[in-house]
């Protein structure tokens, strides 16, 4: 790219700074930093990444959907579905090239024959049809700022596109569309843009690192030169560092250590899908591959988390139709393991359908949260079943608060409790829920002293006042996956705490405990998460 390129795009991005710094919503300023495995605000307080992804670097690098909702709209519908934050993603040209930045978002439709999405913005988001593409981009992040949403700001790909592959030229350092130097002037710009921006709070360096050039001394000579310019440009962001083999590998950590002049900004991101681990799920005892799937990643990143870093769940996501057996039993185990160890997330993805994705012209996205026309959910159950992680279990705010656990069901989203003391157990909203101790006696003790007992196979579980020393009222972790509660009945049977169809918690003869690889035994998942807080209510 020439000089007077450059010039242009620099003049362009300065005044684009300037119109951001004085137009963007009425957001709270928020500088987030970080404390041991924490994302904390100014107080000290846990702020917890609680994302949806939000494409914008396909082809026309227009953010999807806005010919089909106005921009407000949809930033409403992401608080109103109960997100905090949007993981933005942008290609780097829309950054770096003066051709691209420049040009309107009717141009860009029009380039790729996309007369429908004219229309369609024409109708819905009038103010912005004319507009340069980086403009539109910073009336999205304003309309989410508006929203008191957070935004970090995702460089997904170097030349627009969809992602990913090993071959499609973005995806290590020195691929065909992945100039190190250029990427380095992306991010500065990006960081140089929104500074000053309330709800810009962070910048995830790249996306998925990948393909046959990938190699950790290039990670770290890049990764952290990466950091360094977008620290130096807009101190204010965290800055997030992803792995190599499609962000799932961080373990070189291990043994040596991200080395930055800055402290109190680094977060680490992994992705973790169902296809990750090829068709486990759907072909293996879901108990046993939930094991296997945990031990994995603790090797590969989630140690990191015991490092004494944050960590960010960048990108998980199901098809919301339901029909995925493999995304399914995948789901409950994430659930699972995202309620135990509480990090920070991001669903992939908001988009219901694509401006056009691989060429094909309005394509439904079946990840998405939203509906085909974005008028509303996919999924309003599945949407509700991931919102029980949205506030934070753990945190250095809560330390000084008496500690307890809730049991939490990953297949519903929902924690067991009652409604009243004489009530017979039932799954209810986790911010409701009973807070319960596990004795060194194994007794299971609610609020109030009230001991969890097993009476029968196929029948409700009871409180009772006396937390007697009897086998049925002991209860202890069971399985591979130590996901299920089992105690036994005075009969002697062994049984395990399960769910019927009205949510009333029972119990069932325990499921998966052999050798049946085509066993699903979620409906008997539950985990004891620790919590803190300062009260819980019933």
């Amino acid at each position: 790219m020439g000089s007077s390129s450059n010039l242009f795009v620099s003049t362009l991005f300065l005044i684009v700074t300037i119109m951001v710094t004085l137009q963007t919503g009425p957001a709270r300023a928020l500088t987030l930093s970080t404390k041991s495995r924490w994302i904390v605000d100014e107080n000290g307080r846990r702020v917890k990444l609680a994302c949806v992804n939000w494409a914008s670097h396909l082809e026309s690098a227009v953010p999807e959907g806005l010919s089909k909702q106005p921009i407000e709209a949809v930033a409403g519908q992401v608080s109103s579905l109960g997100f905090n934050c949007v993981h933005l993603n942008w290609a780097t040209d829309l950054a770096t090239d003066d051709s691209l930045a420049s040009r309107t978002v009717r141009d860009s439709f029009k380039s790729l024959g996309l007369t429908q999405a004219i229309s369609g913005v024409e109708t819905n988001n009038p103010s912005i049809i004319d507009l340069p593409l980086i403009e539109a981009f910073k009336a999205v992040v304003s309309a989410l700022g508006s929203k008191n949403l957070m935004v970090i700001l995702d460089n997904h790909v170097s030349k627009p596109s969809w992602c990913c592959s090993d071959s499609d030229g973005n995806g290590f350092f020195g691929d065909k569309y992945f100039d190190p130097d250029l990427w380095i002037e992306g991010l500065t710009r990006m960081a140089s843009l929104f500074k000053g921006v309330g709800n810009v709070v962070g910048i995830s360096l790249r996306n998925e690192l990948r393909g046959p050039k990938q190699n950790v001394e290039d990670w770290y000579k890049y990764m952290q030169s990466g950091a360094e310019a977008v620290h130096s440009a807009n101190p204010d962001l965290l800055v997030i560092f992803s792995g190599l083999g499609y962000d799932q590998d961080l373990s070189f950590l291990r043994d040596r250590a991200v080395d930055l002049t800055f402290s109190g900004k680094l977060v680490f991101e992994v992705h973790w899908y169902a296809f990750s681990d090829g068709n486990a799920w759907e072909n293996g005892n879901a108990n046993q591959v939930c094991e296997a799937v945990f031990r994995k990643r603790m090797r590969s990143s989630w140690f990191l988390l015991d490092q004494g870093f944050p960590l960010f769940v960048s990108e998980f996501g199901v098809d919301q139709r339901g029909i995925n057996d493999n995304d399914n039993r995948y789901l409950n185990c994430f659930l699972a393991v995202a309620s135990k160890l509480d990090f920070d997330w991001g669903l992939w993805t908001l988009v219901g359908s694509y401006y056009n994705k691989q060429g094909v012209v309005g394509m439904p996205e079946y990840y998405g949260v939203l509906n085909d026309d974005w008028s509303g959910p996919r999924s309003p159950s599945l949407v509700q079943k991931i919102s029980a992680l949205n506030q934070p279990f753990q945190g250095p705010s809560l330390s000084k608060a008496r500690r307890h656990r809730i049991i939490f069901h990953p297949a519903t989203g929902l924690c067991l409790g009652r409604k009243t003391s004489v009530n017979p157990l039932s799954l209810g909203p986790c911010s409701k829920s009973d807070g319960w101790y596990h004795s060194p006696l194994k007794n299971m003790r609610s609020n109030g002293n009230y001991c969890l007992q097993a009476i029968q196979v196929g029948k409700r579980t009871q409180l009772s006042i006396n937390c007697s020393t009897e086998s049925n009222s002991k209860w202890e972790p069971y399985s591979d996956a130590n996901l299920q509660l089992s105690s036994k009945t005075s009969n002697g049977d062994r049984v395990c705490l399960d769910v019927d169809s009205a949510n009333h918690v029972i119990t069932n003869t325990c499921k998966c405990v052999g050798i049946d690889d085509s066993c699903d035994s979620s409906s008997q998942w539950f985990i004891l998460v620790d919590h803190s807080t300062k009260k819980l209510g019933l």
